[in-house]
């Protein structure tokens, strides 16, 4: 089973997640903003369905699917570490910066 990062390495996946964030959305609105054929977006929906990342609510017959903020919120816990890692480096730039600045002035 692909795990949550294997999933989001395909750039259109990202995409839906990126529509979704703005709002659910009908698989044939997501086709539409897509580009792709309705059985193409409904195969990446399944995909991120399975790995926990969206989910799907049946209203009479149209299906609204949307984000699951609790596998996303997994996601970041897991990447934590690593952006004190990121925020150290742009202290230091930001630093660098500054005082490159005063220096000029």
């Amino acid at each position: 089973m692909p795990t949550a990062f294997d999933v989001l390495a395909e750039p259109t996946r990202r995409r839906i997640l990126d529509l979704l964030l703005e709002r659910p959305r009908l698989v044939g609105e997501l086709t539409d903003q897509l580009g792709l054929s309705q059985p193409a977006t409904s195969k990446h929906l399944r995909v991120l369905r399975e790995a926990g990342l969206v989910g799907v609510r049946p209203d009479a017959q149209r299906r609204w699917y949307e984000l699951r903020p609790g596998r996303l919120a997994e996601l970041d816990a897991w990447l934590a570490p690593y952006r004190r890692l990121w925020a150290g480096s742009l202290d230091a730039l930001e630093h660098h910066l500054d005082d490159s600045h005063q220096e000029a002035t």
